[in-house]
């Protein structure tokens, strides 16, 4: 036991010390910066370019696979949104795909398999992340459909990976920021870009100013779309202003009907377009099925021992996945096991 507390010791040394060295060689920066654009929409960060890495602190505010088709082959992604806190009022999204369409540039089944590893887990301690984990992200920035993203610059080189820090588990969800409709839509139901206030110029207003934030919509009613895993619907308030709504992969739009009636939105502002001044929604990953807010509560406070796939519920589903892998390890030096 002492020994595997020295080996524990020594591995967290190690972390910090890389985490100091990485910290001396990468530009420390904010959510808000990162975000920045011009009056066209097009990212302002001087690192879009340059081979620099950025560090920014947050909270993370989604599990990738309730985002992103992380087991969909070449097709595979991973995606989280870290989200600023206090005065950094904005969110980066932290992105990485299998196949970025050259064949130089492919990850194999175990690379993308231990990469997924790597960013989903801390490595000074083997902690697994999960939404509300205070964490440090530190890599390359890339402007992509209206928005600036920490990823690997499509490319499988080592030295373009990002690394993600835990600062404080379980720190908690940022609280939903209040929005209504036409504080991100005109008269004519269009998109307000970006507005500032002529009296108060630290006063913001537009779409961009929630660009990667949590937000939450009250009152309004599903106007339009198809109810389901990764699907699009529509939104409508009493005004008649409408906004896009995304939806997730989780499994609560399987589990669960559409909610119907007056409705509260809580989801991720997100923004996918080539013009850089519209395509904007609001994603929500997954539903809890509670038929009066569309939002996620599940696992926010933990998973139940026996809720092996983390759907908040202990039933006929877990014993499935704990049948599928009855007597197989993860430890290679039991030979009485069946390896996976």
């Amino acid at each position: 036991m002492k020994g595997r507390r020295n080996i524990m010791g020594k591995r967290r040394l190690f972390c910090f010390i890389i985490m100091m060295i990485f910290a001396t060689i990468c530009s420390a920066d904010t959510h808000r910066s990162l975000q920045a654009v011009d009056e066209f929409g097009e990212g302002t960060h001087p690192y879009l370019s340059p081979a620099t890495k950025v560090t920014v602190e947050g909270i993370i505010l989604n599990r990738s696979e309730y985002m992103v088709n992380i087991a969909d082959g070449n097709a595979s992604q991973w995606q989280i949104y870290i989200q600023g806190e206090d005065s950094d009022h904005a969110g980066t999204a932290v992105y990485m795909r299998k196949n970025y369409f050259d064949p130089l540039k492919i990850y194999t089944d175990q690379q993308w398999a231990d990469e997924l590893f790597r960013i989903s887990n801390d490595p000074c301690g083997n902690y697994e992340f999960r939404p509300g984990d205070r964490v440090k992200v530190t890599g390359l920035l890339k402007f992509y459909n209206g928005k600036t993203n920490i990823n690997e610059r499509h490319s499988i080189n080592p030295d373009y990976d990002f690394t993600i820090d835990l600062v404080d588990p379980a720190a908690g969800l940022p609280e939903p920021e209040l929005i209504t409709l036409d504080m991100v839509k005109d008269s004519s139901d269009d998109f307000i870009f970006n507005t500032v206030d002529e009296q108060n110029p630290s006063t913001w207003n537009g779409c961009e100013w929630y660009q990667g934030i949590l937000v939450r919509v009250n009152d309004v009613n599903i106007s339009a779309g198809t109810w389901g895993m990764d699907n699009e619907l529509t939104i409508k308030d009493s005004s008649g202003l409408t906004f896009p709504l995304k939806l997730g992969r989780g499994p609560g739009f399987s589990k669960f009907p559409q909610p119907t009636g007056q409705i509260d939105v809580i989801g991720i502002f997100d923004q996918e377009s080539q013009d850089w001044t519209i395509g904007y929604r609001i994603w929500v990953v997954n539903y809890d099925g509670n038929e009066s807010v569309l939002t996620d509560n599940c696992g926010l406070n933990g998973y139940l021992a026996g809720d092996i796939n983390k759907d908040c519920v202990v039933d006929l589903g877990d014993f499935a996945a704990l049948s599928e892998n009855w007597l197989k390890c993860s430890n290679l030096s039991y030979d009485e096991c069946t390896i996976p």
